[in-house]
């Protein structure tokens, strides 16, 4: 909530450090503050990258050498609702390459034969812990893949380890790790569970933790997906600077909110597009 955020950064107390280029030390204080509060600690953080972007007067995909002609398409959320308001959804995200619809309400079949009816982009889907059984888990997954399916984020519930492992060893498509997966130390122990993660910065604490868990995911040979929650063009400009180290990315929280207060990360023509604004990319929008 806002009032255990700002409850939390009253605590921060960065007088004590000189050097901003100090980032693990620094980061690592205000990690220790507190559990929990990931939101706040990834704030903190990503105001940080964006002050050394800035006293180097460079974006910080250049300070990490990332090629920005590497950013991956987006995809754009269709949530679970009647077949007529998914047709309408659908049908305003045409500007999109990727679709990622949201299942596990009861009425799966309906919601990827609607969109297909409509488009026939690829699509991710996101079962939010939605199913119960890995046997009808996997024939839904040998389903969507003949539906041009490209992976299924969290079809069982987080606490269902073996079952997920089991399901991930069978699938045609890629299982990944969402509402199971958290901080930097969750990575090895995934690997089996699941194909792959989805990094998200508001529960990774920020930049500093999703760069390290790309790296180690990477060395684990694990697929990595870069997500947001509902957010402005702050933190999801933020991620972008990530996202060409990445497979797939679901960056469109900013896109999903009427009172955005920056300008950062464009899509165009279904792509992130980065720009050399220093820092994280984002600039005050002009009302």
């Amino acid at each position: 909530s806002q009032q255990s955020v700002m409850q939390f950064l009253s605590k921060v107390k960065l007088e004590q450090f000189d050097d901003p280029f100090l980032l693990d030390e620094i980061l690592a204080y205000v990690d220790s503050i507190d559990k929990g509060n990931r939101a706040a600690k990834a704030c903190v953080d990503i105001a940080l990258h964006d002050l050394i972007g800035k006293l180097v007067d460079q974006p910080l995909h250049k300070l990490w050498g990332i090629n920005p002609a590497n950013t991956p398409v987006t995809s754009f959320t269709i949530g679970i609702d009647t077949p007529e308001v998914v047709k309408v959804k659908t049908e305003e995200a045409s500007r999109f390459k990727v679709l990622k619809v949201k299942l596990g309400g009861g009425n799966d079949r309906e919601m990827i034969e609607t969109v297909r009816s409509v488009t026939d982009v690829p699509i991710y889907v996101d079962v939010n812990q939605g199913w119960t059984d890995k046997h009808q888990a996997l024939d839904m997954t040998h389903w969507l893949a003949e539906q041009r399916v490209e992976f299924v984020e969290q079809p069982l519930p987080k606490t269902a380890v073996d079952d997920l492992a089991w399901l991930t060893s069978k699938s045609p498509l890629p299982i990944i790790a969402d509402e199971a997966f958290q901080r930097l130390g969750d990575v090895a122990d995934f690997q089996g569970v699941y194909s792959g993660i989805n990094i998200k910065l508001m529960k990774s604490t920020g930049l500093r933790e999703a760069q390290k868990m790309i790296t180690v995911a990477r060395a684990l040979g694990m697929k990595v997906m870069m997500g947001c929650m509902t957010e402005t063009s702050c933190a999801v400009s933020a991620a972008a600077q990530l996202s060409p180290l990445v497979d797939w990315a679901d960056l469109d929280g900013n896109l999903l909110i009427s009172n955005d207060l920056y300008e950062g990360v464009q899509v165009i023509d279904g792509k992130l597009t980065l720009n050399n604004l220093p820092g994280i990319g984002i600039r005050k929008r002009m009302v």
